[in-house]
């Protein structure tokens, strides 16, 4: 997400609103999370899951009715680029020495990745070879610096160095409960809740839309 903003959306959004100024802090949903819940000044939150915005609801920083369920994105399996041989599915982890995974505490695309895993029979066995990341950019560097053999990100993550890092599977159909969604939301402590709710819709726009999508994302359904 964080370069289509820096990049695209919020200039785009600031020309339309000369007198806004957006400011975006960038990390793991779960630290972000915990930062609104810490107090942190912030107008408006975009989560990599939904389990990051459902618990904040619950926790009353965000008003039930407010979130926007945004974009959907994919859990990938990739290799360092030209090392594809032995990689044709999503289970082929396992033939990997070393895995980069995102800490499945507070990092959404290892929660994924986890929950699939699990799901296919093959967590378990993996343990002894996973490096868990702070966050999933980590994780990508490492396979991109050919660090780690193998690693799961978003299909985003990977299509951002797509000269470094080649997708070998997408998580199978069934391995996730549920799609990965990218909800947005305005904080119920908003400031600047006209602004707030401005950008939010402006986020919602054909324009905005092709954006994400020239990154990898999807309209979420």
């Amino acid at each position: 997400l964080e370069k289509s903003f820096t990049e695209h959306l919020i200039p785009m959004f600031e020309e339309q609103y000369p007198e806004v100024s957006i400011e975006g802090t960038y990390d793991s949903s779960g630290k972000l999370q915990s930062q609104i819940e810490a107090g942190a000044d912030v107008d408006i939150f975009f989560s990599a899951a939904l389990k990051q915005m459902e618990a904040l609801q619950e926790e009353g920083y965000i008003a039930e009715d407010a979130s926007v369920d945004l974009l959907e994105n994919k859990i990938v399996l990739i290799v360092p680029a030209g090392k594809e041989s032995g990689y044709t599915s999503f289970e082929d982890i396992v033939n990997a020495d070393m895995i980069a995974i995102g800490d499945p505490e507070s990092v959404p695309a290892g929660q994924y990745a986890k929950e699939a895993l699990t799901n296919l029979n093959v967590w378990d066995s993996i343990q002894d070879k996973v490096s868990f990341g702070t966050n999933v950019t980590e994780v990508l560097n490492q396979v991109a610096a050919a660090s780690a053999d193998a690693g799961i990100v978003y299909a985003t993550d990977a299509a951002s160095k797509a000269d470094q890092v080649t997708v070998v599977a997408e998580a199978p159909e069934g391995s996730l409960e549920k799609k990965v969604i990218y909800p947005v939301a305005v904080v119920k402590a908003t400031a600047h809740e006209d602004a707030a709710k401005a950008f939010v819709d402006f986020l919602q726009t054909p324009e905005a839309i092709a954006v994400f999508e020239s990154y990898g994302f999807v309209a979420a359904k």
